[in-house]
């Protein structure tokens, strides 16, 4: 006997209450993750929050006549757009691991913190995050780290701490937002379909006022300070990095390669591990005592040692101890593993966010935001608008940077806008003004590794509050907006094609 035909249930259109559902389970499941685990939010909890948010948003469509087969496809299709980036994050974790080892980034510190002088700290406080960001591509660990130091050595010569936060912070988030290693750089990419070191260009235009905006800012504050730096504090933060590293400018190879294959145009995953390679082949010839000391297997030969060495720093990181924990906080990190946190809060994310924008949810918010915004400009300030508001809606920055992008990409590509437009507004305004929000899960990190309060350190965080107003005056103004070549604007995205500027 033959099994009859199923037939289809009627699909309805959702109503504002079925929009709002799914963004109300996320706030409320973010908020509770965030009060009940604080910092450790982020090892789990965050993630738990965004798979149980999507489950929501699959119970609206069903409810809604839509197939289960459906969602499936379309979450398959939203996975599929990351995959570039989950290789590319294994990519930079293998990077930070073998760069520790060779002694490329504890090269750039030392000779950073170096170049602290007692009449321009705030200044040279925001440059020396600003290049280690740039060097690492977290800003977290640019915060928890030197920052941690430079808020100590604050203390000390009597500057403002609350100054110093902020120059810290607005440093931290130059490389947050711009460097090719940071993860949510290559997410704002990956999410618009953008080559990542196109990206970063187009980033650079609000990226380097905003920094000389900051700069020139802290260079005023800087007179207002008293103060002196001990040589032997100095002295001694310098001497625990080289009492294990052999410090000088051959170390500094591994960043040279990348910045050469970036300027080459060279994928950003070959181009990455290339340097991750070469730095882990410089370890085992330069640094071979913090090699043998980070394997720590005495009864085997150099050789199987050093394959060993960069094995394990690829994979799992580089760790050392120096007996100073701000340094060993620094260095001991890195490794594939360590992305695997992000790569998981990546996929919930992106689940969520294509299944409520497939189905129509995001769309019956947005439409009268849309409605509204008739020019560019207005256009601009509605993707601003949004991302800052998802910051302090549903206080992570993942979601702040992809949810714009689902809202919006089809509107700037109806529009004729290049899809690197987006990319930079949703990294200006998603990524850098996380750390403004005392709940979200940068801002309270940031608070709690500086012990500064978020209000207290928030009018100096100069980048962080210039990189999006920059975005917007670039959007009313029209300059530097790409735009698609004629016939290429579509109801939808497709595949990035060369842009011409306005």
């Amino acid at each position: 006997m033959e099994r009859a035909p199923e037939t289809p249930r009627p699909v309805r259109a959702p109503s504002y209450l079925d929009a709002a559902l799914p963004l109300v389970v996320l706030v409320v499941l973010v908020g509770t993750s965030v009060a009940l685990f604080g910092m450790a939010a982020i090892d789990g909890p965050m993630q738990v929050a965004m798979i149980l948010a999507s489950m929501s948003a699959v119970a609206v469509i069903l409810k809604n006549g839509h197939r289960w087969e459906a969602i499936a496809q379309s979450g398959q299709k939203g996975l599929s757009t990351v995959v570039g980036a989950i290789f590319i994050l294994l990519a930079v974790g293998a990077l930070i691991g073998t760069w520790n080892m060779s002694g490329t980034i504890p090269t750039l510190v030392y000779y950073g913190i170096k170049l602290i002088s007692p009449a321009w700290f705030l200044p040279v406080a925001f440059l020396v995050c600003a290049a280690i960001s740039l060097s690492i591509g977290s800003s977290w660990t640019t915060a928890g780290t030197v920052g941690v130091g430079l808020m100590g050595l604050a203390h000390m010569i009597g500057v403002s701490p609350a100054m110093t936060a902020g120059a810290v912070i607005a440093g931290a988030y130059v490389g947050d937002k711009t460097s090719p290693l940071s993860e949510t750089t290559v997410l704002a990419a990956q999410l618009n379909g953008v080559d990542l070191f196109r990206h970063i260009r187009y980033q650079a235009w609000t990226t380097v006022p905003a920094g000389l905006i900051a700069l020139a800012v802290f260079v005023a504050l800087g007179f207002s300070q008293r103060g002196g730096l001990s040589d032997a504090v100095v002295s001694s933060e310098l001497a625990h990095i080289d009492q294990l590293f052999d410090i000088s400018a051959w170390n500094l190879l591994p960043l040279l390669l990348l910045l050469a294959m970036s300027m080459r145009k060279v994928p950003a995953t070959l181009a990455i591990m290339c340097s991750a390679l070469l730095a882990g082949v410089m370890a085992t010839l330069l640094q071979p005592q913090a090699v043998a000391q980070f394997v720590a297997s005495a009864d085997e030969s150099v050789v199987v040692v050093s394959i060993k060495g960069v094995w394990l720093a690829m994979a799992n990181g580089f760790s050392v101890d120096t007996g100073m924990a701000e340094v060993d906080a620094l260095l001991s990190r890195g490794g594939m593993d360590s992305m695997l946190l992000t790569i998981w809060l990546i996929i919930g994310a992106v689940t969520f966010g294509i299944l409520v924008d497939d189905f129509g949810l995001l769309g019956k918010l947005v439409a009268p935001l849309l409605h509204r915004a008739r020019t560019t400009g207005r256009l601009f300030a509605s993707v601003v608008g949004t991302s800052i508001g998802l910051n302090i809606a549903a206080g992570d920055q993942y979601i702040a940077l992809l949810l714009p992008t689902r809202l919006y990409a089809s509107e700037f590509a109806r529009r004729g806008l290049a899809p690197e437009n987006l990319s930079r507004a949703t990294g200006d305004a998603g990524i850098v003004t996380s750390a403004l929000v005392p709940w979200n899960s940068c801002g309270a990190y940031m608070s709690v590794v500086l012990g500064v309060s978020t209000m207290a350190y928030l009018p100096f965080a100069v980048f962080n509050y210039a990189a999006p107003l920059l975005t917007l005056l670039l959007g009313f103004t029209g300059w530097r907006i790409a735009r698609l070549p004629a016939g290429d604007a579509a109801d939808t995205p497709a595949a990035p094609s060369p842009a011409r500027e306005q």
